[in-house]
Formats: C-alpha cells, structure tokens, sequence
C-alpha cells in the first residue's frame, strides 16, 4: 500500500510518521488487497486558544474513495480516532461488498482500477497562452474528480464511506449530475435538476 503523509501547520517527525504508519497498517491489515492508497493529512490550528488537532485520512480502494476525519485536543488521538473509523468504514463496504457479490442471481464483474478508467486526455494547443497568473479567492477550495454515472443506491454507498453530508454524482439513467445528502431528521435527500 501506497502511503502519503502530510502536515499543515506542523512537522512530519519521524516518531509521528511511524506512529501513522503503524496505527493505519493495523486499521487495514485485513484489507490487503482492497486498498492501493492512503492520503493522510495531519493538521493543527493556527489559534493557540483552540486546541484542536486533526487526522484526515482519503484511502483508494478498487476505484472507490474512502475518508474519514477526527479532532481532537492531542494529535495522537486524533489518529488513533480515525484509524479505529477508518477500520469501520472499510468493513462495512467490504461486508456490502461481499453481501451483495453473494445474492442470488447476482454475477458481479470485478471492479476496474483507477488507472484503467481515467484514460489520457490530449490537450490541443496551449493551456497558458491569453492568461496570467492569478492567485484564487480566499477560502475557495477546489476538487476534480472523475465522475463514472452510478445508480442512486450506489451513490448512498458512497456517501457512506465518505464521511461528508453529501454526495455528488452522475446518474446513470438519466446523465446529469445529482446530490445526495444527509437530511438533519434523519433519512436522505436529492437534488436534481429540472428539465426545462
């Protein structure tokens, strides 16, 4: 297993990166071959007055994402919290997993890799040429992603194992793009757009 570790606000010593390492080898030890990356970053606050230090961990499995983060007053804890959810979330998807690849009537076609369904992109002509150099607004974070079309059932899965309150993804009956979130009473809700 691939393992990136990084550090804002704080250094990468040694004691924590062995503390990283060996805390999320047992965390997947018994899902070997379910996972080919781990991205951990390793946070702490700016502000003295708020203790708060942070683990979030993104691992790659089979072509799925799965993120989980924990805070805390002691980043030692922090990772010991994500480890322990990260262990959770991987064996709820693989129990899914296995559930589902055993119904009846089921015969399930094994789950490409990353690498096999990005596929290169050529870029004609120049990408900088007619703009400058400019920094993007404060407080703006932006994420890109692949979006393979998926069914709403396989979209909640998804938002499962990425510990966020929504999801978005392209459905796949209908090709446009769709949100699935967490409703605050419980149960879940979807945004899509309106045909005009």
């Amino acid at each position: 297993m691939k393992l990136l570790i990084h550090g804002r606000n704080l250094d990468v010593t040694p004691a924590i990166r062995d503390y990283t390492e060996n805390k999320l080898a047992r965390a997947i030890h018994h899902f070997n071959g379910l996972v080919k990356e781990a991205d951990v970053h390793l946070s702490v606050a700016r502000n003295p007055r708020v203790p708060q230090q942070t683990a979030e961990v993104t691992v790659f499995a089979n072509g799925l994402v799965i993120r989980a983060q924990e805070r805390s007053e002691n980043l030692y804890a922090s990772i010991d919290l994500v480890a322990s959810k990260l262990s959770r979330q991987l064996r709820r998807f693989k129990d899914r997993q296995h559930d589902h690849h055993h119904s009846a009537g089921h015969n399930a076609s094994p789950t490409p890799t990353t690498e096999a369904v990005l596929e290169p992109m050529l870029v004609d002509g120049s990408l900088v040429e007619g703009r400058s150099a400019a920094l993007p607004q404060p407080g703006v974070r932006r994420k890109y992603f692949a979006m393979e079309p998926m069914s709403l059932d396989q979209a909640l899965h998804q938002l499962e194992l990425i510990d966020h309150d929504f999801y978005v993804f392209r459905d796949a009956e209908t090709n446009s793009i769709q949100v699935v979130y967490q409703r605050n009473h419980g149960g879940f809700g979807v945004i899509q757009p309106r045909e005009s």
